[in-house]
């Protein structure tokens, strides 16, 4: 069993009573200079593969921007591992711009999901980033995510918020997809609230629900994509994180007590998340699989985040606000198909209890440390 104060009601056990780290038996051996040992390839630059438009063919690309300046037109170079897309320095270059500007060291850090950027919105004395304004940080190009970063205090705490993240689908790389969540580590943050809008696939959810996500299923890592993807920098976290036990279990429990003081509890559940590409929504046969795998809700964000942040030890709370019941048997009515414009109509009206929800856990959190 989970564990929790409440059932979750899907018939599944957890089956984990222990948690190792450590490496699973592989050694990686490789050291930085074997990927151009081979004929002396090229890395292609960042701006090549990590953001949208980059040229990605089979197990060489064409870097556009190295062309122009001055390399062979089409000359053949590798993709940069992941891992290296945004170094240590890069990121610590980063985060120290925002320390800096905002004259604060957070202490936790939260995404917003679709619809969900009013989160941002109660934050006191905000310090406001665009993210275009800010040094080598991408762009959200989706609809509903405003593309700012708020740095200031809620309910006593110091936090920083992302209005707007970033997505597969967007063609982003999922290291750069999760690169934020290494800056607010390195911007002091200790705990990691991820948030989403997500597609309820158990039948006893029903749309405006609050799944409080304990375990997630990973589909793109059964693809052999993770923002891990190279070699390891240990300043960040080990080579092989542990992932057990992702979802800080205290928190979801105090979020259970919160929302029955709230008066919410029946429209609380604890369930499992799965994260796909995107951008288009799952067919039936594939709700269908996620469901036999013990999935509860869908959607397109929010697993390789919390795989970042565990990776550099935050504590993670992160729950799926339902927005549309996912169909799982066939037919020909146009009102069960999935749309971005209902996703958003169901965020705004459900947005006041997911703020409170956010808001009243940030308290207990601090005033715990207090």
């Amino acid at each position: 069993m989970t564990g929790y104060k409440v059932a979750n009601g899907n018939g599944h056990s957890n089956g984990n009573t222990k948690e190792t780290n450590g490496s699973n038996g592989h050694s990686n051996g490789h050291k930085l200079a074997d990927y151009t040992a081979q004929e002396n390839p090229t890395m292609c630059s960042r701006d090549c593969c990590s953001g949208p438009g980059g040229s990605h063919r089979g197990n060489t690309c064409t870097d556009k921007k190295g062309a122009k300046s001055g390399s062979l037109a089409g000359e053949k170079i590798i993709p940069t591992p992941q891992s290296l897309l945004y170094p240590y320095e890069v990121i610590e270059e980063i985060a120290d711009f925002i320390t800096k500007g905002s004259g604060m060291r957070p202490r936790i850090g939260i995404i917003c999901g679709s619809g969900l950027g009013s989160l941002a919105d109660m934050i006191q004395d905000p310090k406001i980033f665009e993210y275009e304004k800010i040094p080598n940080f991408p762009v959200s190009t989706v609809e509903g995510h405003a593309g700012r970063l708020v740095v200031g205090t809620l309910e006593g705490a110091t936090v920083m918020a992302m209005q707007g993240r970033f997505h597969f689908y967007e063609g982003y790389p999922l290291a750069k997809c999760s690169m934020p969540v290494r800056v607010m580590k390195l911007c002091g943050v200790e705990y990691l609230f991820a948030t989403n809008a997500a597609g309820g696939i158990n039948p006893r959810f029903q749309v405006g629900d609050i799944m409080l996500m304990h375990d997630h299923v990973n589909m793109l890592g059964f693809a052999g994509n993770s923002p891990l993807q190279g070699p390891n920098d240990p300043r960040f976290g080990p080579r092989f994180p542990a992932l057990v036990n992702s979802y800080n279990k205290d928190l979801i429990n105090k979020a259970i007590e919160i929302a029955k003081a709230m008066g919410i509890e029946s429209n609380i559940h604890v369930g499992v998340y799965s994260c796909l590409g995107g951008p288009n929504y799952e067919t039936i046969a594939e709700l269908k699989a996620l469901r036999m795998m013990g999935v509860d809700a869908v959607g397109m964000s929010t697993v390789h985040e919390v795989i970042t942040a565990r990776h550099c030890d935050m504590k993670v709370f992160a729950f799926s606000l339902i927005t549309n019941k996912c169909a799982t048997e066939y037919s020909d009515k146009k009102d069960e198909e999935a749309n971005h414009d209902e996703v958003m109509a169901v965020a705004k009206n459900r947005q006041k209890a997911c703020c409170e929800l956010v808001s009243r856990l940030i308290r207990e959190i601090h005033m715990a440390s207090a």
